[in-house]
């Protein structure tokens, strides 16, 4: 497939420097829309909007708006094309590769979907519930959970992950193993075009063969292709009986072990694992006892759920896995959020280190202990590597601290090939944003990457949604 042809970039930034006047302007049209105090020019005011999770990717913006329902959202894209000026789009501003705050030219406005916040009552008899983009996942949850119901994602950032954010990176958390990632549990969604027109997929009926699944395009596209409004989130039974373990092991192969028979349990939920130094970041910064009594290689974090009390065929499955060097297991609420804490408290504990390179990755399950074991060597003393992650689906957090400026992107692009070789995915749930997208070619091929341009260019064709993220920027291209 030939590539849409587009006008070259006048250069490194795209757009043109805005003048204040320009500037004033456009934010007296949006103040009529959403109200003065929704629309921040002030510095000051703009600065939370313009720096990610990490710290690492900051900006500048144009200006911030914030819109309180999907009439104002278009209204809002309507001006702002008006204006030529690119929006990024925003939720709860937790991602980590810098594809919900601006870039460094002062040209793009800043969309927070914060106040798009609603949750609608509970389809009991279809398991559904529709809700506001800006809604967070912690506010869902306990909402739908009183009814008997639950939502099949989790994760450690619930109380600020926005779902509208959720579902434009297609999450994916500590339940994949069991629920699948935010793309298998969205039936439906309500978003909005470059040019102000609405798009309603919000029925999402089970049944629907009428052409192209627009809802599962939008699903992953970063607010590239459209601004994500509202959903039609699938759910899932709450169950009340769970039972978590955390397991001691010499070696993340005999983790890979142990979840391969952990896999004939229909109650499995949750398998994650962590390393012996990633454990004694949190015990230093959490403040936390350690586990056990001796330190271990590696350790695994698995939840049951279940009607029934899964606690009893855990146990037996656990009693014949030669590779458990030691067993802690929580049945009591509490008991279960002190064993998941000693998993969910790493990012803090590694942040609290400094503010480390993250690389989120995908490598076959197979590959992932030596994947981990090569890292010192692919790193070469230019980074402190701590790992941890999703074991079910391969999937690997690599933290890097003490990462010099001038070593970020051959440590990177090093680490990213390694996947590549392996035949794995350079981004396994947080998305491609600004960091990652001049290494997409790695694990998409010409022909994928040149496929996703002509659908950005039929969706967006003045390339004014998050214009630099998930696709190369042509420069990054010309210069491989």
């Amino acid at each position: 497939m030939s590539e849409p042809q587009s006008p070259p970039p006048l250069d490194p930034e795209m757009f043109d420097p805005v003048e204040p006047a320009d500037r004033d302007r456009l934010a007296r049209h949006l103040a009529a829309v959403v109200g003065d105090a929704h629309v921040l020019t002030d510095p000051a005011l703009r600065a939370s909007y313009e720096t990610d999770f990490t710290g690492r990717h900051t900006g500048r913006s144009r200006l911030v708006v914030r819109p309180a329902d999907t009439a104002q959202v278009a209204r809002t894209l309507r001006l702002c094309r008006d204006a030529g000026a690119p929006i990024v789009p925003q939720g709860g501003n937790t991602g980590l590769v810098g594809g919900g705050v601006p870039t460094g030219a002062g040209t793009e406005v800043v969309l927070s979907l914060r106040r798009l916040n609603a949750l609608g009552p509970v389809d009991a008899d279809a398991r559904r519930v529709t809700v506001g983009a800006g809604a967070a996942l912690a506010e869902l949850q306990r909402h739908v959970r009183p009814h008997g119901w639950d939502f099949g994602v989790d994760l450690a950032s619930r109380d600020s992950a926005t779902l509208g954010g959720m579902i434009a990176t297609n999450a994916g958390g500590e339940r994949v193993v069991r629920h699948g990632t935010t793309r298998a549990n969205v039936a439906g969604i309500e978003a909005v075009l470059a040019d102000g027109s609405v798009l309603d997929r919000l029925a999402g009926l089970p049944k629907d063969n009428t052409g192209y699944d627009l809802t599962g395009l939008l699903v992953g596209s970063e607010g590239t292709l459209a601004v994500i409004t509202r959903a039609r989130l699938r759910l899932v039974p709450e169950l009340p009986e769970r039972v978590t373990a955390l397991l001691a092991l010499d070696s993340l192969a005999a983790a890979v072990g142990v979840l391969t028979a952990l896999r004939r349990l229909e109650s499995l939920e949750l398998a994650e694992f962590f390393t012996a130094d990633g454990l004694a970041l949190v015990l230093k910064h959490a403040r936390l006892p350690g586990p056990f009594r001796t330190a271990y290689p590696a350790y695994l974090l698995v939840e049951c759920a279940a009607r029934h009390d899964p606690a009893e065929e855990l146990a037996a499955l656990l009693e014949e896995a030669a590779e458990v060097r030691d067993v802690a297991v929580g049945r009591q609420a509490s008991d279960r959020r002190r064993l998941a804490a000693y998993r969910e408290r790493h990012t803090e504990s590694v942040n609290a280190e400094g503010i480390p390179l993250k690389l989120d990755v995908t490598v076959p399950l197979a590959d992932l202990p030596r994947f981990v074991a090569d890292l010192p060597g692919l790193l070469a003393g230019r980074a402190r590597p701590y790992v941890f992650g999703h074991l079910a689906e391969g999937n690997v957090h690599v933290n890097l601290l003490d990462v010099a400026p001038d070593d970020e992107e051959p440590v990177t692009e090093a680490v990213l090939r390694r996947v590549a070789e392996a035949g794995g995915s350079i981004s396994a749930e947080h998305g491609i944003g600004r960091a990652k997208s001049r290494y997409l070619h790695l694990t998409r091929s010409a022909t994928d990457i040149a496929v996703m341009r002509s659908v950005k260019a039929a969706f967006d064709p003045d390339r004014l949604l998050n214009p630099h993220a998930l696709l190369p920027l042509p420069w990054e291209e010309a210069g491989r």
